[in-house]
């Protein structure tokens, strides 16, 4: 017998050692938590969509600063390429947030996709027609950049409305278990593939792994937002945008979702001194700071896998700033050894702090937002995810030019910790924040 919820899809009755009183078992309770993909079809097409999709746009991720690179044999061409990605991002983050609550979401999460298989299709005929247009590359990751925030705030915006409130924390943390495959996974297979087929077959495999996420926003029912049609439904412009900017400004708990991020990736984020690191630390080569590079991602996607817990957590802002201050721990211990294989589980138990952390920012930030407002702090969300780590590697290159790499990581691991304590006493609302009564 199925159970109909009114606030989302019909809810599957308690397995049976719940209604027997008893305790599930000890797999049950650490094993990610799959009750969404059980019980929404509509999230489970969804989310073995994007992790596919995702995965293939790890390889474009890939390839393009490879290409890059085998064309001009220059390290600030390839720097150049996060530049020219980054400026339509965040513009665009922003305004397709407005766009995202003015709009029927579905039609704007496919256009948006479509838009991306097409780039693919272009970067996949220029590598087979081994063209060497440099501007190309630029103009096409640009473009890609601009269009993959719009459709990252207009999914955000979706999500919510796929599964129940109470299963959002599993949901999001099942989505950082295809994230995180994807960043595992799609840089290795770029590699394979880029090595022994060639670009066209890097950039072709990710065109076809849209596939996957077409089909399952195709099936979903129309995503109007709250109000559409009505006189006061938001208009998408610079003056949604600001109203979005103003309704955040009070809310101090949807806010430190943001400001704790950006101090997390700011001050802790040591991944543009890996090369170094790698090479003087550790003595090593290539592959060394590939591992130094993945070892947070793997430890994120261990988090996921293991994030069957998360579901019982309702103190959800106290478990971001325990989450952070792990993460700015960890780090600072990471300068100070100087054994590879420690190094390497400092920077795991990192990243599986960050996946906890963003799994209770994601859900704090869709369940406290009004369904109206959900696109418009998914662009910023998409601003500050994008905008930290780059603001990151600045900081950490500088205090590492100026005082060198150990007192960069050592001091950007504790200025983390001492920034999320900072914060926590400046909005102790945040610490008390109850998922189970949401309040932004």
């Amino acid at each position: 017998m199925t159970v109909t919820h009114e606030d989302g899809p019909a809810e599957e009755p308690p397995p049976a050692d719940a209604r027997l009183g008893g305790r599930p078992p000890l797999w049950r309770r650490i094993v990610a938590d799959t009750t969404p993909l059980r019980e929404s079809p509509d999230y489970r097409r969804w989310w073995f969509g994007y992790s596919v999709s995702f995965t293939g746009t790890q390889l474009t991720q890939f390839a393009i600063p490879l290409q890059v690179y085998l064309i001009t044999r220059s390290s600030l061409a390839v720097g150049l390429v996060g530049l020219v990605v980054f400026l339509p991002l965040v513009t665009m983050g922003l305004l397709g947030g407005a766009i995202a609550d003015a709009t029927d979401r579905r039609r704007l999460t496919l256009l948006t996709s479509s838009v991306l298989l097409l780039l693919s299709i272009v970067l996949t005929v220029q590598a087979a027609a081994h063209s060497r247009q440099l501007w190309l590359l630029y103009v096409v990751a640009g473009v890609q950049g601009a269009f993959a925030s719009v459709d990252s705030s207009a999914r955000g915006a979706i999500l919510p409305r796929l599964v129940r409130r109470e299963l959002l924390p599993s949901a999001n943390a099942l989505g950082q278990l295809g994230f995180q495959t994807g960043l595992s996974v799609g840089p290795l297979l770029g590699g394979l593939l880029v090595g022994s087929l060639g670009f066209a077959w890097a950039y072709g495999l990710d065109a076809l792994s849209f596939a996957a996420v077409l089909y399952a926003i195709w099936r979903l029912p129309p995503q109007l937002p709250e109000h559409h049609g009505s006189d006061d439904a938001p208009r998408a412009g610079l003056a949604s945008v600001a109203e979005g900017l103003r309704f955040l400004g009070p809310r101090k708990n949807l806010l430190m979702t943001f400001l704790v991020d950006i101090n997390a990736m700011v001050f802790g984020m040591p991944r543009a001194l890996f090369p170094a690191i790698g090479t003087t630390w550790f003595h090593g080569g290539a592959g060394t700071v590939g591992l130094l590079a993945a070892a947070p991602s793997l430890g994120a996607l261990v988090g996921a896998i293991t994030s069957g817990w998360a579901r019982r957590i309702n103190r959800q802002g106290f478990a971001v700033l325990v989450s952070v201050a792990i993460w700015g721990g960890s780090i600072a211990l990471f300068g100070f050894t100087r054994a590879l294989w420690l190094a390497l589980v400092l920077l795991g138990i990192a990243g599986a702090a960050d996946m906890v952390s963003a799994i209770f920012r994601n859900t704090i930030l869709q369940v406290a937002t009004p369904d109206a407002l959900r696109g418009r702090l998914q662009g910023v969300f998409i601003v500050v995810v994008t905008g930290g780590p780059r603001l990151g590697d600045v900081e950490a290159g500088a205090v590492a030019n100026a005082f060198g790499s150990a007192v960069s990581v050592v001091s950007g691991g504790v200025a983390c910790v001492a920034g999320v304590a900072l914060l926590a006493a400046a909005f102790p609302s945040f610490a008390r924040y109850d998922g189970r009564h949401p309040t932004p």
